[in-house]
């Protein structure tokens, strides 16, 4: 078995080094806690190197991260539930959240939602304050103008 420095899961380059758990986490959609119910009911080592992995662990490993309910994930643990194209239950990866978060954003903003219309004036969308974040589209603060020192109005 041969030392891998680079392992391909989910089109994502994992570093051979690092920790399975930590280097699972550098996939985009999944977080700590999915990490680590993947390697537990894949039953694959947390601490041990990645790159020390055989190709059928890495294979499984792989598996699992695209289909997690066929390994037996808790639903809860999902990142799409009730997808509102299909009615699945799923969970999505690397470009494919990327694709599905975008076209939930253009769906809200062709609805003309609340959520679709503040994203697409680029506010906060989750009710943040305005005054004194997010003021990219407004240019700087300009604060009171002061006399000058010199000069007195009568």
């Amino acid at each position: 078995m041969e030392f891998k420095h680079i392992v391909r899961i989910a089109n994502t380059d994992l570093d051979g080094n690092k920790q399975t758990l930590h280097a699972l986490r550098k996939v985009k959609g999944v977080s700590f806690v999915f990490a680590n119910a993947v390697l537990h009911l894949t039953k694959i080592p947390k601490d041990q190197q990645i790159g020390t992995l055989s190709d059928a662990d890495v294979e499984r490993l792989a598996r699992a991260v695209k289909n997690p309910l066929e390994i037996g994930m808790p639903i809860w643990l999902i990142n799409r539930r009730k997808d509102p194209e299909e009615g699945t239950d799923k969970h999505l990866v690397a470009t494919d959240l990327t694709y599905a978060r975008d076209n939930d954003i253009k769906m809200m903003q062709k609805m003309k939602s609340y959520r679709g219309y503040r994203h697409a004036h680029h506010q906060p969308v989750r009710g943040q304050r305005t005054k004194s974040h997010f003021r990219a589209n407004k240019g700087k603060v300009q604060g009171v103008k002061r006399a000058k020192a010199g000069s007195k109005k009568t």
